[in-house]
């Protein structure tokens, strides 16, 4: 069994280029993947004049950049397929990225970038995984994995850490709960978040731009958003997180194609907007800081007053050769070190290192090695 994280958008922002490239460069990037790693490992992390990996970031916020990390040592056969899209770290330190390659739906790494095994096969189709969202919580002594599969036919599952399954909950429990979902009613799963009473927030993204939110004992609650530019509307709630910084619990929204991010106290109501982001896709946070993986690029850091401290990655003219057309996705041989093409997710871990997973066809993961 499985389990991890994804991009995509509305049908009006990241839907078109995902579809384009499952059809022009799907066979690409199966024969890239299924090649020796080595070479792309090279290729995107180091300088070949230099020897050194690229350095990104100023001051407290600098990183050396690892792209393609763990790349090498997927066991023969096994690939990202059209994109690596999740990614989530347990208490052991063990790494799980989502993705639609094969086997199964995600792949879990140790620390060093070792292959340890594939989850999540009941989240594939077409012979090909369709991870997408991945998060992760204790509960009691035990932790559990909490995906979302990113198709219409798929499901939000929870599963633990050996790929066992606790429960799925579909479009159908999800009309019966909610009322939501009457015939033709538009439904994919992105996103899976928490409150801190140990219930949880299931976002279609990719749907009816919809966020549910059950209770601890799996009962529902509510359902927050609907379609809109609004106050408490969505285009794509790509991601979202629980944000108790300020010590009250609020649940933080990526709402991706309004290109901000949105705060909302548990029972559902809105509580501010923050605009300035370019296509955010999720959240994470660690300690006062937040961290907004955006698909355009690069990666931003807030701190407690979320004041934009860092934008890794970016490069006004950099991005705009990336987005032009959605190309650069499958490009492999045109990506530079030190640059993110298509940022999908990110995290922290327990020593300030980031991962990223990047939405490109053959998969990307870049672990940022925090640079004292």
């Amino acid at each position: 069994m499985s389990r991890s994280r994804k991009p995509r958008g509305s049908s009006s922002a990241g839907n078109p280029s995902r579809r384009e490239f499952l059809q022009t460069a799907a066979a690409a990037a199966l024969a890239a993947a299924a090649a020796p790693a080595v070479g792309p490992v090279i290729l995107g992390a180091e300088d070949k004049a230099g020897g050194k990996n690229v350095v990104i970031g100023e001051g407290e916020f600098k990183y050396e950049c690892l792209h393609d990390w763990g790349l090498a040592n997927l066991p023969k056969g096994a690939h990202y397929g059209n994109a690596s899209h999740g990614v989530t770290i347990d208490a052991a330190g063990l790494i799980y990225i989502t993705h639609y390659g094969a086997p199964g739906s995600i792949f879990v790494f140790d620390p060093d970038g070792t292959f340890v095994k594939s989850l999540g096969d009941f989240h594939m189709a077409g012979g090909h995984g369709c991870g997408h969202g991945i998060d992760i919580r204790k509960e009691g002594n035990q932790e559990f994995l909490y995906l979302s599969a990113s198709e219409s036919s798929l499901d939000f599952a929870k599963i633990d850490l050996k790929g066992e399954l606790v429960w799925r909950r579909g479009r159908e429990q999800l009309h019966k709960d909610s009322g939501k979902y009457p015939e033709g009613a538009a439904y994919r799963p992105t996103n899976v978040s928490f409150s801190p009473d140990g219930g949880y927030f299931l976002g279609d993204g990719y749907g009816s731009n919809l966020i549910h939110q059950y209770d601890k004992k799996d009962n529902y609650v509510r359902t927050i958003g609907g379609t809109g530019e609004g106050s408490g509307q969505f285009k794509t709630p790509h991601g979202q997180w629980l944000d108790d910084r300020d010590g009250k619990p609020k649940l933080v929204v990526a709402d991706r194609a309004n290109k901000r991010l949105q705060w909302f106290d548990m029972d559902g109501k809105h509580v501010k907007t923050l605009d300035g982001f370019l296509f955010p896709a999720d959240i994470d946070i660690r300690g006062e800081l937040m961290l907004v993986p955006d698909l355009h690029c690069r990666v931003t850091i807030l701190d407690k007053n979320d004041k934009v401290i860092a934008q890794l990655g970016d490069d006004e003219a950099w991005r705009k050769t990336a987005l032009e057309g959605f190309r650069m996705r499958g490009q492999r041989d045109q990506w530079q070190p030190g640059k993110f093409v298509h940022p999908h997710d990110a995290r922290w871990d327990k020593d300030g290192n980031i991962f990223v997973a990047e939405w490109v066809a053959t998969g990307r993961v870049t672990k940022l090695r925090h640079v004292s």
